[in-house]
């Protein structure tokens, strides 16, 4: 719990505030299996002197200038539209330069990678931190960091939309959201989407139990085979997968051939959504494998008196289950095995 503030002491008041929001931070991260390794607060650039340490090398090498009372920063020499205004009149920072120092604070702790995530509405910042990157002459990549940049999501419960916006004030949490369909709905369907698009949150879907919620489709087909393997073992029979490994050649009906040919996609999906920031890709993909298989338990027994059929058998769908799983652990979604 965090103490209460005096409502006198604007310090002391402001203090409180950042806590409890911390705190409520943690919990909404805590709920959504997130931890993060090393905290950085803004604040700190200010208390050790790094916004004004940035500022002082960007004019020490010659990319800015004063004028109107303003310090300015020259960010047309690196492919801006205009310059851009670092320091105002009144003293004040504007909203990029503390960026442009924190990354250089991040570049200096050797991350050689960094991927910031942002909201849309902070597009136009992007120009100009790459160029007071640039401008420091730090040996920084001009493309470094990369961003990666999330439309608001739209809440959708009972009919009523809710937009999430903190400038609007009115907003469903994390954890709200956690709590009205469970963790793994929310990943699933936060990460769905590419963040660029438009999300719309159905909470009706995603609590429903049906061929319409991905994330139950998915779980279902892992189920699934857990299942039949439940019934192998009921029906006191054996599965010898080196056995059905030998005997793949007899799987060449329809449903076989599509199984297998999406399960030979994985490797190069989790390739592509790992080189292009897109994990969206894994989740549509889990979406595709899911439906191949739950066409192929439709179609045809997997429990038959034929051994080397059914080992084979037994062994695609296996494979299957395995390949969903590793999916959705890559995106922090349980794989059960029953439901």
């Amino acid at each position: 719990m965090v103490a209460a503030a005096d409502p006198d002491d604007l310090e002391a008041v402001r203090r409180f505030a950042v806590a409890t929001l911390r705190h409520e931070q943690d919990l909404d991260l805590r709920a959504f299996d997130v931890r993060f390794d090393v905290y950085f607060l803004e604040s700190s650039l200010y208390a050790d002197h790094k916004v004004e340490e940035t500022v002082r090398e960007l004019i020490a090498h010659g990319h800015t200038y004063e004028s109107d009372g303003a310090l300015w920063l020259k960010t047309t020499d690196f492919g801006d539209d205009k310059d851009r205004v670092m320091r105002k009149s009144d003293g004040s920072y504007t909203y990029f330069v503390p960026d442009v120092a924190y990354h250089r604070s991040k570049w200096q702790r050797g991350y050689t990678r960094a991927i910031t995530e942002l909201g849309s509405d902070h597009h136009g910042t992007l120009a100009r931190v790459h160029a007071g990157l640039q401008a420091l002459d730090a040996g920084i990549p001009s493309g470094w960091p990369e961003y990666v940049l999330h439309q608001m999501v739209t809440v959708t419960r009972s009919g009523e939309e809710v937009k999430i916006s903190k400038r609007a004030g009115s907003y469903v949490t994390l954890r709200e959201l956690i709590d009205e369909v469970g963790r793994d709905a929310t990943r699933y369907f936060l990460i769905a989407r590419k963040p660029d698009s438009q999300l719309v949150f159905d909470i009706d879907l995603a609590r429903s139990q049906s061929n319409d919620n991905p994330v139950y489709y998915i779980q279902y087909a892992h189920a699934r085979v857990c299942s039949v393997m439940r019934q192998l073992g009921e029906r006191r029979l054996q599965w010898d997968r080196g056995h059905g490994m030998a005997n793949l050649t007899l799987l060449v009906n329809e449903h076989e051939q599509s199984l297998m040919s999406e399960l030979t996609k994985y490797p190069e999906i989790v390739e592509a959504a790992a080189t292009n920031l897109e994990p969206h890709l894994i989740a549509q993909y889990l979406r595709d494998l899911a439906q191949a298989l739950h066409a192929y338990y439709h179609a045809h027994p997997f429990i038959i008196d034929d051994a080397a059929l059914r080992d084979a058998r037994l062994c695609l769908i296996d494979s299957a289950r395995q390949v969903i799983a590793n999916g959705l652990d890559l995106l922090g979604v349980s794989a059960p095995e029953s439901m």
